[in-house]
């Protein structure tokens, strides 16, 4: 069955000239990409505007990549700065090492400040969002596969991932593991799915959809860290990630009950994005111009028109009726005052 075994990318950078191109950072902006252009959809579905998302990404994709890159470095600081190790390998993003609860929470505050300047509730957004991280998140797992990490224990599945490992003595061996990246990556788009599903099944609003979103995740999370073998540290026989998980889990869930007690239903579509209606009358000022440059010709004639019938000329037409009737006035005048001087 060898033959049904994931093969490991010889490498994970393709250079063009001085320019090196690396799979990890690729498929991370390939997620963000596709949980803009999803979120932007669902968003104006809710009937906010077109470019609210994007504008709210600039600010939460910087701060959730600081949160992901934070989180690795403290949980796992012993690669970075035990006796050694080089500490400037921290900033060293493209060779792996995002934590998703790092990036969730700090990308959190980003969004926040984002809405916040945007006049957006936040919960709205994030409901908006939910599905496009998930997705985000699958496609960012294959950044883990291109640089051969954070894979499973060893097995005999068909579906084995193949890992070529150099030995202390620089012997090179090649075991199968569990593709945990893969694991996780099928199951995140699952958790989109879900999302989707349940948000029209159930119509959720005030954040539940993006709690619905990681207490799915948080669930499968913890059976691929449950089968990881790389580096971590443990509390209780648990990996400190599946500790995480479960914690995050609960306080999803308790959310979802808590705030769908309090606000059934979701949020009233004109209360959530008071920017729409300016995004609209944007969108809709060159088709105005495009009209008003096909109409202005013909206006152009018919207030020429206007003026060669109603100005001067008919003006003079006007003077000539008025001076007639003044004329015969004047002349009815003057026969009445010679019949009052000389009376029959």
């Amino acid at each position: 069955m060898d033959i049904a075994y994931i093969p490991s990318p010889s490498r994970g950078v393709l250079e063009i000239g001085p320019v090196p191109l690396r799979a990890y950072a690729f498929c991370i902006i390939l997620g963000v990409v596709v949980a803009v252009w999803l979120g932007s959809k669902r968003w104006v579905a809710r009937g906010g505007g077109k470019h609210t998302v994007g504008d709210i990404a600039v600010w939460a994709v910087p701060f959730g990549l600081v949160g992901g890159r934070l989180y690795h470095v403290i949980t796992d600081h012993q690669l970075y700065f035990a006796e050694g190790k080089n500490p400037w390998n921290a900033f060293k993003i493209w060779e792996g090492g995002l934590g998703i609860w790092g990036a969730i929470a700090l990308g959190a505050v980003g969004a926040w400040i984002g809405a916040r300047r945007r006049g957006v509730p936040l919960p709205a957004y994030a409901d908006a969002i939910a599905p496009g991280i998930a997705l985000a998140q699958a496609l960012g797992r294959w950044g883990n596969w291109f640089n051969q990490e954070l894979y499973g224990r060893e097995t005999t599945l068909p579906w084995g991932l193949e890992i070529t490992k150099t030995l202390p003595g620089g012997e090179t061996v090649t075991t199968i593991h569990h593709p945990t990246f893969l694991y996780e990556s099928l199951w995140c788009v699952g958790v989109a799915a879900l999302v989707i599903w349940a948000d029209k099944r159930f119509t959720l609003g005030h954040g539940r959809v993006f709690a619905l979103y990681v207490a799915a995740y948080t669930v499968g999370r913890f059976w691929t860290e449950w089968l990881r073998i790389d580096d971590a540290h443990h509390i209780l026989g648990l990996r400190l990630n599946d500790w995480v998980a479960i914690f995050v889990f609960l306080g999803a869930v308790a959310y979802l009950v808590i705030v769908g007690k309090k606000h059934p239903g979701r949020e009233d579509p004109a209360s959530i994005d008071p920017m729409a209606d300016a995004d609209e009358r944007a969108a809709a000022v060159p088709a105005d111009r495009a009209a008003g440059e096909a109409g202005g010709g013909s206006d152009k004639k018919l207030a020429g028109k206007s003026d060669e019938s109603g100005g001067k000329p008919g003006e003079e037409q006007g003077g000539k009726s008025g001076g007639k009737a003044q004329d015969a006035l004047a002349e009815k005048l003057d026969k009445l005052e010679k019949d009052a001087r000389n009376p029959a």
